[in-house]
């Protein structure tokens, strides 16, 4: 073969394999777009499903989250003796049971927001044994003492649902 002859094949193949790239180039483009449509559209119809679900797992969570505000807590939970210790275990245990209540909403919402609604959990327990640690010695005192430390600042339901509102308003 002489370098005429190998000059005319090239001359030949050049075009083909610059057609084959160009091809290749957009068949591989067009499937990336199509496979992104695709899951455009699945997830479209998952959202369309799951939307519902997520909304009332945080409507779940804003209820959860009023129902064990300091406030709500204490003027609903009523003293049924005379022993403050027993009080302070009654107001824990109605906080407890509305998480466990609650427990499989975490899977609808994001670690984060789940994460702080068991730190205000955890901080509205906190409040009340802070409170219990006092020196009365009745129940009522203790509602007293419970609200008064919520009157200084703000109440852990309160930035708790602050955040979820929020995140709630990201979904649209």
């Amino acid at each position: 073969m002489t370098g005429d002859q190998i000059f005319q094949l090239f001359a030949y193949l050049l075009p083909a394999v610059v057609t084959g790239a160009v091809a290749f180039y957009f068949f591989r483009l067009h499937t990336r777009n199509e496979d992104g449509r695709r899951r455009f559209l699945l997830h479209k119809d998952s959202q369309k499903d799951t939307l519902p679900i997520r909304l009332q797992a945080y409507e779940r969570m804003v209820l959860f989250l009023e129902r064990i505000s300091i406030n709500s807590l204490v003027v609903r939970v009523a003293p049924k003796g005379k022993d403050k210790s027993a009080y302070e275990n009654l107001l824990i245990k109605q906080v407890e049971t509305e998480f466990e209540h609650n427990l499989s909403q975490q899977i609808y919402m994001s670690e984060e927001c789940w994460n702080i609604i068991k730190a205000a959990k955890n901080a509205t327990i906190q409040i009340i044994r802070s409170a219990g640690m006092s020196e009365t010695d009745s129940p009522d005192k203790l509602r007293e003492d419970i609200l008064n430390q919520t009157m200084e600042k703000q109440s852990p339901s309160t930035t708790a649902l602050a955040f979820v509102k929020k995140e709630v308003s990201e979904l649209w």
